[in-house]
């Protein structure tokens, strides 16, 4: 598998990517076999990027991953984690963490917001220990939404990552969420090599088009992360209660979707194959990141990314998703 270059760093991700959230046990469980399984059969699809964070399952899927990989060659894979929200002991669990976090773990441990300088070095050591490794290749300030959160990141965390990276203890850094607004400022306000965009880099959803063009202008790179859009484009036709943004999908999401997946069919292709292709046509996008979370989802991330799409259906899909064709003419 391809891979492209980060900014003006020296890491290198392959162009699709393995999102860590579901071995982790969003919203249900998966044992440590399917999880190890999973991980596996990515690796076999050559993909050789791994994103986790310490949210996803309270370090369970930092744990998974490193174990897993933890007989891979160190050089021949890339690593991502996440700062921003510190596990501490939780006072007063209640035996889930589904309730509080969206994911099926105990709740032994409780998140902590937590984003200056101090706290992203705590939580990229814990997060070390967790993965078993003794460095990580990128990370990214997680979820900083609120305002005073957004402001914390551009003075003390992006700022703390960036002389860790000076230092040589990572070798990329940015920030990651599901918004491109304050990721925009990110971008014009600190020395980010990659921002993470979640569901607003798709085909269907192109919203955070205006990050992805600022980007290009600060040869910045754009890590495309839920090109499903959690869940509604996995599938040729999308279900009636198909998710969209972790929640019931609307109706005129779900018609637009549907009408995209027959644009694909009238080109031989599936709308899932469209959703993992997409981001990268834009010349700022490194990685399109899927999550993944048996052997199986794996061969078909893959699969679909090995899709062949015609200029003819990128043109009939871009008419679908924004009734203009599309000037850009990429993958």
């Amino acid at each position: 598998m391809n891979t492209r270059k980060l900014g003006n760093t020296q890491v290198e991700v392959s162009e699709l990517g393995f999102g860590g959230a579901q071995i982790g046990n969003v919203h249900t469980p998966v044992d440590d076999e399917t999880a190890a399984a999973a991980i596996d059969a990515a690796w076999d699809e050559g993909i050789r990027y791994f994103d986790t964070a310490p949210h996803y399952g309270l370090g369970l899927s930092e744990r998974r991953l490193g174990a897993a990989l933890g007989s891979r060659p160190r050089g021949e894979f890339v690593v991502s984690t996440k700062v921003g929200r510190l596990l501490v002991p939780n006072p007063a669990p209640t035996g889930s963490d589904l309730e509080a976090g969206g994911f099926a773990v105990p709740d032994d441990l409780v998140r902590h917001l937590d984003y200056s300088g101090d706290g992203v070095r705590r939580s990229i050591e814990a997060s070390l220990r967790r993965l078993g490794m003794d460095r990580v290749d990128i990370v990214y300030v997680h979820d900083p939404d609120s305002p005073d959160h957004l402001d914390q990141a551009v003075r003390e965390s992006v700022p703390a990552l960036c002389r860790l990276r000076d230092e040589g203890m990572v070798g990329a850094v940015g920030a990651g969420m599901n918004y491109w607004q304050p990721l925009l400022r990110i971008v014009q306000e600190t020395d980010a090599d990659v921002v993470m965009l979640a569901g607003r880099w798709t085909v269907l959803d192109r919203s955070g088009e205006p990050l992805a063009e600022e980007c290009e202008r600060r040869k910045v790179s754009v890590v495309a992360a839920a090109p499903f859009n959690s869940g509604l484009l996995s599938r040729a036709w999308p279900a009636g209660d198909a998710l969209w943004d972790h929640g019931l999908v609307p109706a005129e999401l779900l018609a637009k979707a549907r009408a995209l997946a027959a644009a694909c069919q009238e080109h031989g292709n599936t709308l899932p194959e469209a959703a993992v292709r997409f981001p990268l046509r834009h010349p700022s996008v490194a990685s399109v990141v899927a999550g993944i979370r048996t052997a199986d989802q794996a061969r078909k991330s893959a699969g679909y990314f090995r899709a062949k799409i015609s200029e003819e259906a990128w043109a009939h899909l871009d008419e679908v998703a924004t009734g203009t064709l599309s000037e850009r003419r990429g993958k």
